[in-house]
């Protein structure tokens, strides 16, 4: 006689019913299947939104026991929320795969290289020392111990001579600390030829997207309350990553704006010389599906005369770097990339362009070709 399964917990589990409550919500009519990455890739049901969904239920329901398998197909979403937006039925897909890996964390842990990249980013100066450490060693290092490309020369934190004028403060992080000194000073620029002040607040740290992602929601919160504090009674917090854009949201509420939306609200201000230069833009997941300022960064791009871009948007809808997916699983990360590099490639544009820092570093550790922030090139253009 075959022994009896053991008795479902009788004990409430509120992340196991919200889990389920979001989960509900989902028709399986299959219409996120096209855009999902993982699904295109691999044509498999389990490596799909619908397919993550009804896993994640049947956990949360406990119908199923946990398996490794099973985490792997969790492991592997990307989280680029594309299901999200075609999505009929509404699914907070975003949501509800956060809480599915914080339970699934909770039971499993994680790995090395996740802690250990969590441990870093929540503090900033210990990792702008290591930072500087790997641009000195990035020469010598092997390419198996170069996972990111070689960090630019620290540069000072920007600051504008607009006394007075609207005032902006700026959200940083935690990689971009070291990666993102010539961004912050072409948006410096930029807020300076739209007569914005531009400030910097102290205490501010990593956005804790990686730690949310990753299943850590209690690091996530406190690094968001840290923030929070920082940005106390600002009244305009600009992000230049789209990736950080969300949790920066959540800790700072209505005045977190993106820095495409914010420029084009001022974009009469800003005039631009002629650059007759073929470039190609990659637009991010985070950009298109959560923060959606690609309307606002088109229109400023457009305003550049004689600019010519080309948007890329080959292979599977993402370009793999999702977090730390680009550490913890670099092959496949790359398997994500190299279509867009060899669109890239065959554009003719001198020049790739990408607004989330993950996403343009995993861009630039695959091609010798230069890769910026669009506001680069935009700061390099205005007059």
């Amino acid at each position: 006689m075959p022994p009896a399964m053991p008795a479902p917990d009788a004990r409430p589990d509120p992340a196991a019913a919200a889990v389920v409550a979001l989960a509900d919500r989902c028709v399986q009519c299959g219409l996120c299947l096209p855009v999902c990455p993982t699904y295109t890739r691999g044509r498999l049901e389990a490596e799909s939104p619908r397919g993550r969904i009804a896993l994640a239920r049947a956990w949360a329901l406990q119908a199923i026991e946990p398996t490794a398998i099973g985490d792997r197909h969790l492991d592997q979403c990307l989280g680029c929320r594309s299901c999200e937006a075609v999505c009929p039925a509404g699914v907070e897909y975003g949501a509800l795969l956060q809480l599915a890996r914080t339970r699934r964390r909770t039971r499993r842990g994680a790995s090395l290289r996740q802690r250990l990249t969590e441990w870093f980013t929540a503090r900033p100066q210990l990792l702008s020392r290591a930072f500087g450490l790997y641009r000195l060693l990035h020469p010598a290092l092997p390419a198996r111990l170069r996972p990111l490309p070689r960090p630019p020369r620290v540069m000072g934190q920007p600051a504008t001579g607009n006394q007075g004028a609207t005032t902006a403060t700026l959200f940083i992080g935690c990689v971009a600390g070291a990666y993102e000194g010539p961004v912050r000073d072409a948006l410096a620029r930029l807020c300076t030829a739209a007569g914005v002040e531009l400030r910097t607040p102290a205490g501010q740290g990593c956005c804790g997207a990686i730690h949310a992602h990753g299943g850590n929601a209690g690091e996530a919160a406190r690094l968001g309350r840290r923030n929070r504090e920082a940005f106390a009674g600002s009244d305009t917090v600009l992000t230049l990553a789209s990736g950080c854009h969300e949790a920066v949201a959540a800790a700072v509420g209505a005045s977190a704006l993106d820095a495409f939306g914010f420029l084009d609200r001022h974009r009469d201000r800003l005039r631009f010389a002629e650059r007759r230069e073929r470039v190609a833009l990659h637009l991010p997941c985070t950009q298109r599906n959560v923060v959606k300022s690609v309307p606002a960064l088109r229109r400023l791009l457009a305003s550049v005369p004689g600019l010519e871009v080309v948007e890329l948007d080959a292979g599977f809808g993402c370009c793999g770097a999702a977090g730390t997916a680009m550490l913890v699983d670099p092959e496949g990360a790359a398997e994500y990339r190299q279509p867009l590099l060899e669109q890239f490639a065959a554009s003719g544009a001198t020049l790739l362009l990408s607004a989330n820092i993950g996403c343009r570093l995993h861009l630039a550790n695959g091609t010798a070709a230069p890769v910026q922030h669009p506001l680069e090139l935009l700061a390099a253009a205005v007059r």
